[in-house]
């Protein structure tokens, strides 16, 4: 790979600067180098590349079909500016999950050309209330240290959920965390004391805060008031139907590094139609993605689309980009990525003036545009 040099509006750990990024050989930051703007608007802004750690499908595939299907949905979502992500599994019996968890640790061992960096798993099931499964099948169970160890054996878990009321997921939650297993409360007909509980115990974040667990009351805060109350971390989907633009503001002021997720479906970049989520057929239409039922089953949100949400319901370009990047990276561990600086991986969103995508940068890789975006 050939030093290049990306130029515009960057924003740095310092701030905003007006100049150049230089793009070693080696596929990092050599240096940043320029001067305060000396106006507000830009036509190009250089942002961190997006981070996803809740992606299920994209391009017409999902991650439960196994195979190289993982590859193709990094290839899918790098042309939205995503440049890492964790692939995400959904309820289904263990059999199946393991044999999905195999073939993403085969498919993500290299990463290939033109993709995104699968930086591991995000187990959403099974370890959730059979009473609170929102979109995910009826496969639900109980968590066992045993088995959860043995899956984190063939693929590196990354992030977990958990409901935490059910019997001896407390002492799952301390086990995973000790692990250096990210735990995040999801899926949950808890309580704010069960919330709190998880916490204590070394959960770190929340699944699709508002989504799939109890409510804030003003005499029952339940776990959106445990999260409210007490997280540093939680996802947010800001595709604008799965939360009021209003309770995103809300819980960007009482949770200090909120952070986006897609939680996208095979639907994402795709026109209106059926497809699949995991054992279950979703339908698109309308921008939102449903069960037969009508139930919200995952999103077709793209992180680009989520950036210019933001935007749109009064967030700074700044803030809304700490939450796509920065928090999701600091969230992991990641001190190589999520932030523009020497020494960092060169992922890379370089966005025109309206916001919307012009380059993309993975590990220094210039990505290819070979996919046409669908409303």
């Amino acid at each position: 790979m050939s030093h290049s040099t990306i130029t515009g509006r960057i924003l740095t750990s310092k701030g905003w600067l007006d100049g150049a990024l230089h793009v070693m050989p080696n596929g990092q930051i050599g240096e940043v180098t320029g001067s305060a703007p000396a106006s507000e608007g830009a036509q190009r802004y250089v942002l961190p590349g997006f981070i996803d750690v809740h992606v299920h499908g994209g391009g017409g595939v999902d991650i439960m079909q196994g195979g190289a299907t993982v590859t193709d949905v990094a290839r899918l979502h790098v042309q939205f500016g995503t440049t890492s992500l964790l692939a995400t599994t959904m309820t289904a019996p263990m059999a199946e999950i393991q044999t999905v968890l195999k073939h993403i640790q085969v498919n993500t061992q290299v990463r290939p050309t033109g993709s995104a960096r699968v930086l591991g798993v995000h187990l959403e099931g099974p370890y959730i209330n059979p009473s609170k499964l929102g979109a995910q099948p009826a496969h639900a169970k109980r968590a066992f240290i045993q088995e959860v160890d043995a899956l984190c054996d063939l693929v590196d878990i990354r992030l977990v959920t958990i409901a935490p009321e059910l019997e001896g997921h407390l002492d799952m939650v301390e086990h995973l965390s000790r692990k250096g297993v990210r735990v995040q409360i999801g899926h949950t007909l808890g309580s704010y004391e069960d919330g709190v509980k998880a916490l204590e115990k070394g959960a770190s974040g929340f699944t699709h805060l508002f989504n799939a667990m109890t409510p804030l009351k003003h005499r029952e805060p339940g776990m959106v008031g445990a999260a409210m109350a007490h997280a540093e971390y939680s996802e947010i989907i800001p595709d604008l139907l799965h939360v009021h633009p209003g309770a995103i503001r809300c819980a960007h002021r009482a949770i200090p590094r909120l952070f986006c997720v897609t939680d996208s479906t095979a639907a994402a970049g795709m026109p209106d139609g059926e497809y699949k989520l995991g054992s279950q057929v979703v339908n698109k239409c309308l921008g939102g993605v449903r069960l037969a039922d009508g139930t919200l089953a995952g999103s077709t949100l793209t992180m680009d689309q989520a950036l210019r949400n933001l935007v749109s319901i009064g967030m700074s370009l700044e803030e809304a980009s700490n939450m796509l990047s920065l928090f999701p990276a600091d969230y992991l561990g990641l001190a190589d990525r999520g932030r523009l600086e020497t020494g960092a991986w060169a992922d890379v969103v370089v966005l025109d003036a309206h916001l919307k995508i012009v380059e993309v940068y993975v590990e220094g890789e210039r990505i290819e545009f070979t996919h046409v975006p669908r409303s």
